[in-house]
């Protein structure tokens, strides 16, 4: 763990605020590359991942880690813990790692952001201008008022950024997915609905689904209609219940099991377990259709079951 400090911060939106941490110490801060996440331990809360902003492109050294804060009413508050902070205040963070990492290549790149998912994004655009690169960056809000950097991004970007606001000027998904050549990279970084629409039609309009890479900025929702349910551990045959509210991660680490797991949001994959009975409810963004249909995988850290009782290979 990094001891971190928060050395200045300032609202973006009303609902929005940029931090910058320091290294505690003055030992200095590992490097990281465009995409990459820092998970800060909260004292109640556990870990709460927040995507690096880096608007310089140059990433040798690095004085502060800046992260952008969007308060959410219906979350579980971590984010309210992070507005509260007071400038001086110490707080332990993760290393950076990156499961939403840009790729080196010369075919054409479309950024899509939703909301606060334009933080990694921001990153990626400044890397691709800096190369030189042919790329587009789509960003979407519900409101003009609501859309965090956007004078900045403006000035920062020119022409390689476009604007969408649901009360006004919405993004219609179709279009902008039948424009792009087949050979598009495609990384999306948004909420849930939005993720799925946007790799159903790039899908619909030939872009390959080894080509596009998404990364949500929260957890999926959980639903009101959700169940309790029971997972049986193939090698052991324990059983264990996942009640509503709680993920089979939580459960099955608060039992003793040591699990392979990162961003517990769905999209990295590294939580992804072999299925041999029952009926997953997938509810992660990183597997493709067809392993969704087939239902021998599911992520674990976000997925449910339709079934009353999932055997996993664990």
């Amino acid at each position: 763990m990094i001891n971190l400090q928060l050395v200045d911060r300032r609202k973006e939106t009303d609902r929005i605020c940029v931090m910058d941490f320091a290294e505690a110490t003055g030992i200095g801060l590992p490097t990281f590359s465009a995409g990459a996440h820092l998970d800060f331990e909260l004292p109640g809360y556990g870990l709460r991942s927040y995507s690096l902003i880096d608007w310089s492109a140059q990433r040798q050294s690095a004085d502060v880690y800046t992260v952008a804060v969007q308060i959410e009413d219906e979350g579980s508050g971590g984010s309210k813990a992070m507005h509260e902070m007071q400038l001086g205040q110490a707080i332990q963070a993760t290393a950076p790692s990156n499961d939403f990492e840009l790729l080196d290549g010369s075919a054409p790149v479309l950024l899509l952001g939703g909301g606060i998912g334009i933080t990694p994004l921001i990153s990626m655009a400044v890397q691709l201008i800096s190369q030189g690169r042919n790329f587009s960056l789509h960003y979407s809000a519900r409101t003009k008022a609501a859309m965090g950097f956007r004078e900045t991004l403006l000035n920062a970007l020119g022409d390689h950024v476009h604007f969408y606001f649901d009360d006004s000027k919405p993004l219609n998904l179709t279009t902008l997915m039948t424009a792009q050549p087949s050979t598009t990279d495609l990384y999306i970084c948004g909420p849930k609905g939005m993720i799925d629409t946007a790799i159903n039609e790039a899908v619909n309009a030939g872009l390959a689904e080894t080509n596009i890479h998404v990364e949500l900025f929260s957890a999926a929702a959980s639903s009101a209609t959700d169940a309790p349910f029971e997972v049986e551990i193939k090698n052991t045959g324990e059983v264990f219940v996942i009640p509503a509210g709680q993920s089979i991660i939580e459960v099955l680490e608060a039992a003793g099991k040591d699990l392979m797991f990162d961003c517990q949001r769905g999209d990295c994959g590294i939580c992804q377990t072999d299925v041999i009975s029952g009926i997953p409810d997938h509810r992660d963004v990183v597997l493709s259709k067809a392993d969704h249909d087939s239902g021998k995988v599911m992520q674990i850290c976000v997925s449910r079951a339709l079934s009353g009782r999932l055997v996993l290979d664990l």
